[in-house]
């Protein structure tokens, strides 16, 4: 399994990114936002054969969603298409977040990038990382002489 150092100031972008409400709209003003407009939640879990990272898309065709393996990072990226306005719709409030995201995730070693699979459901983008299978060592037991 791969270390990453944790970097408080990166941890605090990337919640910023992930809510590009007020505090996104000002780095967007400034010019330091980051190239996607929002950023979906994505939750990983692990059992004994795969990690598996789960990402909340609601109203996401699968069309428009990448799932790329490069380098030993996992990158989920597409976009939220707005849906046409009605002439008569007036809006009283917008929470909603629409625009290009993208989220990467370093893979472990352990992993075969070649037998990663994703699958799309009720909103949820579900990627399946296999571990790499590992044979067990047998026990040698060692003369001393």
């Amino acid at each position: 399994m791969t270390l990453i150092r944790w970097d408080p100031f990166t941890a605090a972008d990337d919640t910023f990114a992930r809510f590009p409400g007020s505090l996104g709209r000002w780095a967007r003003a400034l010019g330091t936002a980051p190239s996607a407009d929002w950023s979906p939640s994505v939750d990983i879990s692990e059992t004994p054969e795969e990690y598996v990272l789960r990402a909340e898309l609601p109203a996401v065709r699968k069309e428009d969603v990448s799932v790329m393996v490069e380098n030993g990072m996992l990158t989920l990226s597409g976009e939220r298409r707005q849906r046409e306005v009605q002439k008569d719709e007036k809006f009283h409030r917008l929470e909603s977040f629409y625009g290009n995201f993208t989220r990467s995730f370093a893979l472990p070693e352990s992993t075969d990038p070649s037998t990663i699979r994703a699958e799309s459901k009720d909103g949820i983008v579900t990627i399946h990382v296999p571990k790499a299978k590992t044979e067990l060592k047998k026990s040698t037991t060692i003369k001393v002489q």
